[in-house]
């Protein structure tokens, strides 16, 4: 039995779910949230809880299970209090700024790399080097901070470069001369 799977997902007040068939929609104070999940998973509303149990032990059916639950409990999550990602930015020269929904990053390059907030998020820069990604999307966070992690990835010898905020980059010594 899937040790996520089995746990029920608790609805927190304010948010309310609407399960039709294989389609789940979550409605919160920060927003709403539609997800087609897969058929075969059997979703329940029971009294304040969402019960997910999947026909029989199937290995695709096991797999789907703990996912199911995961992604619903997300939606959950995600409407109720919100998902954010913190980025750093280090090295000489190396800023952040904001512009209304453009964000533009001076990472050492001869030109300023300019990202626009995809629909849903939110980026805000504190200071010249910190950077917050909010949203009610798990995944289109994720995403996006990874991407604004791939313009400039840290580098083992001197740490430059945008890392999360709770990343540990691995040193590298540097040459050592004769």
């Amino acid at each position: 039995m899937s040790r996520i799977g089995k746990m029920p997902v608790a609805i927190p007040a304010g948010v309310t779910v609407t399960v039709d068939g294989s389609n789940v929609t979550v409605k919160g104070p920060k927003g709403e949230l539609t997800r087609n999940l897969h058929g075969d998973i059997k979703i329940e509303q029971i009294d304040g809880e969402i019960i997910v149990s999947r026909p029989s032990d199937k290995k695709e059916h096991r797999a789907l299970h703990g996912l199911t639950r995961a992604l619903v409990n997300n939606m959950v999550v995600g409407v109720s209090t919100g998902y954010e990602k913190r980025l750093e930015i280090n090295g000489v020269g190396y800023r952040a700024a904001k512009q209304g929904k453009k964000l533009t990053l001076s990472l050492g390059y001869s030109h300023p790399v300019e990202m626009e907030d995809p629909a849903g998020i939110e980026t805000e820069v504190e200071g010249t080097n910190k950077i917050i990604v909010r949203g009610i999307d798990k995944e289109k966070v994720g995403e996006h901070a990874a991407n604004i992690r791939k313009k400039r990835q840290p580098e083992p010898y001197k740490g430059k470069g945008i890392k999360y905020a709770d990343e540990r980059i691995r040193r590298k010594e540097g040459k050592t001369g004769k």
